[in-house]
């Protein structure tokens, strides 16, 4: 298997951390996150990675030229000249099209079973699969429904939302790749959103496991202790 990991992005959400680091070398624990992921997708079967670098990706490429990961994968850096989004940086990504391959955001905490992923995906016989999870979401004011005329027909009292979200984690089938137009931007939304109107098969896979997106400082706080807490569920057999 081969793995594209989208690393360019600023991070501005996580600042002032990343004015002096790249977001996937923020710390977990003793690690960096973009560490903790490469050390899974080998131990999932990936054999190489083209790792998408933009912003501070020279210390990117530095600490991985230096760390233990390093040598278990075969790594290859693809840099982007200007940030062309979640689905965009993969235009121009070379030798990548013979097969099935994931693509993921470099700043997952997850225990996702990526070769189960990818086996459902084959499956599929999808085009395009989408690693998803169940998010809950408390909303602290009275929500009202009102019709086209102005009267208000329901109220309901801080409700709780329950719905399906992207996990940032996907498995790209070559035949979608004529969608991404090389150099022009492109988000994975408008990706999945123009296959599916095109007719393609968009299949989402929602697995049982534990997933945080470090966005912002609080989720970088909290993805720290899940990690410290449950390190064994993370990278198994690791010191």
């Amino acid at each position: 298997m081969k793995a594209v990991i989208l690393a360019g992005g600023q991070g501005k959400r996580l600042r002032p951390f990343t004015s002096v680091l790249p977001k996937p070398l923020i710390p977990i624990d003793d690690r960096p996150i973009l560490d903790i992921l490469l050390n899974q997708l080998a131990n999932h079967g990936v054999t190489e990675v083209v790792i998408a670098l933009n912003y501070l990706g020279s210390l990117i490429q530095s600490y991985l030229e230096a760390s233990e990961v390093g040598k278990r994968l075969k790594i290859r850096y693809h840099w982007e000249s200007q940030p062309l989004g979640t689905a965009g940086a993969i235009g121009t990504v070379e030798d990548i099209a013979d097969a099935p391959f994931l693509v993921m955001n470099g700043d997952l905490l997850t225990t996702l079973n990526f070769a189960e992923m990818y086996a459902a995906h084959l499956a599929q016989g999808a085009d395009l699969t989408v690693g998803t999870t169940r998010l809950s979401v408390q909303v602290q004011l009275g929500v009202l429904d009102i019709s086209e005329a102005g009267l208000i027909t329901g109220y309901h009292e801080k409700p709780r939302l329950d719905y399906a979200a992207s996990m940032g984690v996907y498995v790209y089938s070559p035949g979608i790749l004529p969608f991404i137009r090389p150099n022009t931007y492109l988000d994975a939304p408008t990706l999945v959103v123009n296959l599916i109107e095109a007719g393609r098969k968009v299949y989402a896979h929602a697995p049982d496991c534990r997933w945080i997106d470090m966005g912002n400082p609080g989720e970088h706080e909290r993805a720290c202790e899940e990690f410290i807490t449950h390190r064994d569920l993370y990278l198994p057999g690791a010191a």
